[in-house]
């Protein structure tokens, strides 16, 4: 097995410089456009990352790092983002707006999460800290409250302490485990591993989250996908489907609409619109977590499913990616730990 550590305290401004045993090439930075389906040129990323498949699969996994990894911003966890994953000459994953800029929000690809409040509306105690206070955002880290606003995820809030990351890969998989301690009552152990399946074109992302502090982990986290099927834009060729019917408060924009059990488009979104909202219709069931996002122009397409149930659902799209971000709700007492699995089943038509 091959180890990649990485051990942050940004409280001092001071990263350990890790041993690296991943093939990582100090070559120029790519621009994400060209990144092409099988991968060979994201395996060229200057980013710390690994290269992992099954004979199926192949994935491109960036891992964190403080000093250089490809997302240091404060909205989505670290750990996890896909530069590109192949499968039969397809690709699914893949930088959607060409930002390339660590320190963006959104400048980060494949299937990313947020850790948000239990209310979905913001941060993990955010709005028990003061201006100046710290609060948590899994994945990340202790992070600092800069005013008296409500929480805001576009905001780069300061890191303070990023924790202890322990990384861990095989041929197939990425392990990245990030323990946490605060002053404020709040600790944790996070381990998220990415696995593809030995025998089929299947990854699956397995989350353990032990609560080792004194207070209540209550948290709601999302998927945000960030879904680029062959870079097809979206529009008629991308649909999206799920087990219930869905329901919106307000009709979708631009050409989106609901038939049926499905999202279609009438015309592909052009540069500044988006089709989005609030889906609404789906059971307390774990089984009506599962979409299913075809191209039916290239054939390629992916069935997204966990075995939790869903707590929200907001749809999200623009010309470049079509988003299906399902929110979970976990709470965790102290001394306990909370586990969910998210599943990707690739195919081709």
């Amino acid at each position: 097995m091959r180890v990649y550590w990485v051990v942050q305290n940004l409280s001092a401004l001071a990263v350990a410089i890790s041993a690296v045993f991943l093939s990582v090439a100090p070559v120029r930075a790519q621009r994400f456009s060209e990144i092409d389906a099988d991968c060979k040129q994201a395996e060229q990323a200057a980013a710390p990352h690994a290269v992992i498949s099954n004979g199926l699969v192949k994935a491109v996994v960036y891992l964190p790092d403080a000093n250089n990894g490809i997302y240091r911003a404060a909205r989505f966890d670290w750990s996890g983002a896909i530069a590109c994953l192949d499968y039969k000459g397809h690709s699914y994953f893949d930088m959607w707006n060409n930002k390339n800029d660590p320190t963006a929000h959104d400048s980060i690809s494949g299937p990313v999460e947020d850790f948000r409040s239990a209310d979905g509306k913001s941060a993990p105690f955010y709005d028990d800290a003061k201006p100046g206070e710290l609060f948590v955002k899994p994945g990340i880290g202790l992070v600092r409250r800069i005013d008296d606003k409500p929480y805001r995820f576009q905001t780069l809030y300061p890191l303070v302490d990023g924790g202890k990351w322990t990384i861990h890969t095989t041929a197939n998989s990425v392990s990245n485990r990030q323990e946490l301690k605060s002053q404020f009552g709040v600790a944790y152990v996070y381990t998220k591993t990415l696995e593809l399946d030995r025998n089929q074109p299947i990854l699956r992302i397995q989350h353990s989250l032990k609560n080792t502090g004194a207070k209540t982990i209550d948290i709601q986290v999302y998927d945000h996908d960030f879904y680029r099927l062959d870079n097809e834009p979206t529009g008629p060729a991308i649909n999206v489907r799920f087990p219930f019917e869905p329901k919106v408060a307000q009709p979708f924009k631009n050409g989106a609409r609901i038939d049926g059990k499905q999202i279609v488009y009438d015309r592909v979104l052009q540069t500044g619109e988006s089709a989005q909202g609030g889906i609404t219709g789906f059971s307390d069931s774990a089984s009506d977590y599962d979409f299913i996002l075809e191209d039916s122009h290239t054939g390629a397409g992916v069935e997204q499913t966990a075995d939790v149930p869903l707590a929200s659902i907001t749809f999200w799209s623009v010309p470049a990616t079509a988003c299906p971000e399902a929110y979970i709700h976990v709470t965790i007492p102290p001394g306990q730990t909370g586990h969910w699995t998210i599943k990707y089943r690739f195919f081709t038509k």
